[in-house]
């Protein structure tokens, strides 16, 4: 049963799911044609809004793009290479290596989204390798998808967007919610119960996703080429054993990460919040590569996945401009939100971050276009805040798995095409909507 439903999302999703790219594009227009139907703004006032926040998440912008190519840096950095080259020589079957790539992915996730997406599309593209080079059938598309599953957990992890931005001082909402700690929100023991579930179902549900094998394809000749790193050459002189110093590079490091820990042991897990992730990860890099040029090497190569975020995050700003400024997601949510009671609040939250999430695919970027509305909402009806950010949360990394912005990367390094796992992961998105509404109904 479950592998039929896969079948079929799969080939809807090949037939009908654009780029990701001319997605953004026509959701932009969308947004246009809703905010003209919907609210009393004509097309010259919509395109104003747009314009207006095309460049607004500019910061914010660069916050996750840093998580991506920190997060992509670690995952190809020599230790992290020679274990993902190692564990993906375990599996024995094409099932066995679809559960292996998924639960690398959501592991990875839980610490730094980025850090998931790169793992997961590297144990994608090189357990498919093994597999081919051992002469065991395997479905690469099927384990993509698997790949991209970070992407369903991550919003509940140590790099939580919403959950990390409301625990930063001088966040937009201090003034109404004040500072409300990790413990609080990703640290409950809902998001416990929440992500030790899925990082349990996921992969079991992928493994009985797996088609009939004589439909299954193995992973093409021009994924098998890997791209080798160039090393830099050896040090000639003065100059070039400054540039190549492991002593600068552990100075350095070293500096970076004693303030790190000082500040966490101070502040505990008050201190989480992205820039705290992002100073972390950037400088856990350094050690990981020893090699000031090498390093810069491997954040060149990281930029490269960034590229669809730095194209596109300016659209999303756009819409989330229109939808902001012309009252859209006001309209949105309180359709969503009036219909409930403080039963059913969190789960009308989880429900409209999932549509909002559509047309701003950005866990921070939503919680500040949505987070306000609810926020009263939750006020008025005496809802628990802490619950209406992981409700968001959850809502916002549930229909990851049928936008396909963030799988950009993943696609890159893969080489496979968005249509060929959305179905895939559209049928996951499916099957695990149960599991969030039993959360956040009895949790």
């Amino acid at each position: 049963m479950i592998a039929k439903l896969g079948q079929v999302c799969s080939r809807i999703a090949e037939a009908a799911v654009p780029d990701p790219f001319i997605f953004a594009l026509l959701l932009t227009l969308v947004t246009l044609i809703l905010g003209v139907a919907l609210t009393p703004n004509s097309p010259a006032s919509m395109v104003n809004h747009w314009m207006t926040g095309f460049w607004e998440l500019l910061t914010f912008g660069m916050q996750m793009t840093l998580i991506l190519v920190t997060g992509g840096v670690l995952a190809q950095s020599p230790p992290v290479r020679k274990l993902i080259d190692r564990v993906a020589g375990w599996p024995k079957s094409g099932g066995a290596a679809v559960m292996l790539v998924a639960f690398a992915a959501l592991s990875t996730a839980l610490i730094n989204w980025g850090l998931g997406l790169i793992v997961g599309a590297l144990m994608a593209r090189e357990t498919a390798r093994s597999l081919k080079a051992r002469g065991i059938p395997h479905h690469y598309p099927l384990i993509g998808a698997a790949g991209f599953t970070g992407l369903l957990i991550w919003h509940g992890g140590l790099s939580g967007s919403a959950p990390l931005t409301v625990a930063t001082p001088g966040h937009f909402l201090e003034s109404q919610i004040g500072i409300i700690p990790v413990t609080a929100t990703l640290f409950s023991s809902l998001n416990i119960i929440v992500m030790s579930a899925l990082l349990i179902c996921v992969p079991l549900i992928l493994y009985f996703m797996l088609p009939p094998q004589r439909a299954w394809s193995a992973i093409p000749e021009a994924a098998c080429k890997m791209e080798m790193q160039a090393k830099p050459e050896a040090p000639r002189g003065f100059l070039s054993r400054l540039e190549q110093s492991r002593l600068i590079t552990l100075i350095i490091a070293i500096m970076a990460l004693s303030y790190i820990v000082t500040s966490f042991w101070h502040k505990g897990l008050a201190g989480l919040n992205l820039d705290s992730m992002n100073l972390s990860f950037l400088f856990l890099g350094f050690f990981f590569y020893m090699n000031p040029l090498r390093y810069m090497q491997a954040v060149s190569q990281s930029v490269s996945g960034a590229a669809g975020i730095i194209l596109q995050f300016p659209f999303y700003a756009g819409i989330m401009g229109m939808m902001q400024q012309s009252g859209l997601v006001h309209v949105v949510s309180n359709a969503l939100t009036s219909i409930s009671s403080v039963g059913l609040f969190h789960l009308f939250a989880f429900i409209s971050a999932g549509v909002v999430n559509q047309f701003v695919p950005s866990g921070g970027g939503q919680w500040a276009v949505q987070g306000p509305v609810l926020v009263e909402a939750a006020h008025s009806l005496g809802a628990s805040i802490p619950r209406t950010v992981m409700a968001l949360a959850y809502g916002d990394q549930w229909t990851n798995m049928i936008q396909p912005f963030w799988a950009l990367p993943l696609l890159a390094i893969t080489g496979l095409q968005a249509r060929q796992i959305v179905g895939y992961t559209a049928t996951l998105m499916i099957l695990v909507t149960p599991l969030f509404i039993l959360a956040l109904l009895l949790f």
